[in-house]
């Protein structure tokens, strides 16, 4: 039974048909911030990046073509509109994209430098067995980077989020989605380790890192704190 937390394929699916033809013009500017600082960090690592949730492909020309890109989504009018933007924009540095569900990834262990997620983890239908893929699919030493609004740990804003939660998930959101899941996920994970937690995008967004620990490392590195 889908609960006020949950999200099922169908709704997600649902949502982002409907999103897709005007995606861009909605979200664009809104995340542009959130999406520099996400490439940003990206390629301090480089390499062969996945990007997970690519949707209309907004984020692939401001990459530097020195890394090599893979794209996936849940979302098959998202992807046509990445597919159009790869050819209109000739972007060689894209290996593909491709269609497939964040808990199922059909990609080798050990396959990409960096899994970044932009504004995808919290609407996914499964964020921990979607994070456990992108885990294993990272080779160790490598990143996974996510940026996204995180609910509010407590005060008024907490309490509209829940209130809003259920009404969110027609528009394939969980906005009651807070940072401690994230925590909890990593702990429960054993082979990622939360490095860095800082706002961006004036506050309004997360920027999240892991990095994958390499065979025998069961250290644990103190996270940069959450700035205000």
């Amino acid at each position: 039974m889908t609960t006020t937390t949950d999200l099922d394929r169908a709704t997600v699916e649902e949502a982002y048909a409907r999103w897709a033809p005007v995606y861009d013009v909605v979200f664009g500017a809104v995340f542009d911030a959130g999406r520099k600082a996400a490439i940003q960090a990206a390629e301090r690592v480089g390499g062969r990046i996945l990007e997970f949730g690519v949707g209309t492909g907004l984020a692939l020309p401001f990459y530097k073509r020195s890394n090599r890109l893979v794209g996936v989504d849940i979302s098959e009018p998202m992807l046509q509109k990445a597919r159009e933007r790869v050819e209109k924009d000739k972007l060689g540095h894209v290996e593909g994209l491709f269609l497939m569900d964040g808990a199922d990834l059909g990609f080798a262990d050990n396959s990409f430098d960096v899994a970044i997620a932009q504004f995808v983890i919290t609407v996914v239908p499964q964020p921990e067995k979607t994070l456990d893929e992108l885990a294993r699919v990272l080779k160790p030493g490598g990143e996974i980077i996510l940026v996204n609004h995180l609910g509010a740990e407590e005060g008024l804003r907490a309490s509209f989020e829940r209130w809003f939660a259920r009404r969110a998930r027609k528009l394939g959101w969980r906005p009651e989605f807070q940072l401690a899941r994230l925590h909890a996920w990593a702990k429960k994970n054993g082979t990622a380790e939360l490095i860095e937690a800082k706002n961006v995008g004036l506050g309004v967004y997360t920027l999240v890192r892991f990095r994958k620990r390499a065979a025998g490392d069961s250290g644990q590195t103190e996270p940069t704190a959450l700035a205000g």
